[in-house]
């Protein structure tokens, strides 16, 4: 016999995701849930949930989505080019959603300051991305970038490209960040090497790099305190 297969149209009213929200609130569903909602429609192999669950259980979790792209999200079974729009909008307005709670953040008086703006950007992401945070020279944030995703290496990231993006935005001084996937902050000799690299350019074209923050889940490192640069 074939296998059986369930569509949102069989699921009970009171039981479907967007029904139960109304009802009961978003704090109530599961990620699946959640997910199925943005998706709206499913295919005619399987509902909505059933592909959540299969899209999520692909991609090790939730976290997943943080990194994949718009095409390599359509590359996943049932996913178009709407529903990869939908998934992408609805994760960048979460992130957005969570930056807009810490305005007193903009100021960097401290590593804690700055570890406050990108924790809940970088701390989920399966890739490092190696971002800047541009300040003047009352060290407030002027701009943010990314400027690197992938391993961190001297490759990648060369002051070249930093020190291009501080000078475009008149900016005086920098602070530095990147994740670690693994969820351990402690710095590895990589990171330092970098550091110490873009601080010799920083005293060179006259923009201090006034710290290098790493983050874990949930923690982070400041290698201005750790006296590492």
């Amino acid at each position: 016999m074939g296998k059986t297969t369930y569509m949102l149209r069989d699921i009970p009213n009171e039981e479907r995701p967007r029904e139960r929200m109304m009802k009961y609130g978003a704090g109530v569903l599961s990620q699946a849930e959640l997910l199925a909602i943005l998706l709206r429609t499913g295919t005619h192999q399987e509902s909505a949930i059933h592909m959540a669950q299969r899209m999520i259980g692909e991609i090790g979790g939730i976290r997943g989505f943080m990194d994949l792209s718009l095409e390599e999200l359509t590359k996943m079974r049932g996913i178009g080019p709407a529903k990869a729009v939908q998934i992408k909008a609805g994760i960048e307005l979460g992130q957005r959603l969570t930056v807009s709670r810490q305005p007193e953040a903009q100021i960097i008086r401290s590593p804690r300051d700055a570890a406050d703006i990108v924790m809940e950007q970088l701390r989920y992401l399966q890739k490092e991305h190696f971002v800047c945070l541009f300040l003047n020279t009352k060290n407030h944030i002027i701009a943010q970038e990314t400027l690197s995703i992938g391993s961190l290496n001297a490759s990648i990231v060369h002051p070249r490209e930093v020190f291009r993006a501080a000078i475009k935005c008149c900016s005086a001084s920098i602070v530095c960040a990147h994740n670690h996937p693994s969820g351990d902050p402690t710095p590895s000799s990589e990171d330092i090497l970098i550091t110490n690299r873009l601080c010799e350019a920083g005293e060179i074209v006259g923009i201090d790099v006034l710290d290098h923050i790493v983050i874990g889940d949930g923690e982070f490192v400041s290698l201005k305190e750790q006296g590492l640069m």
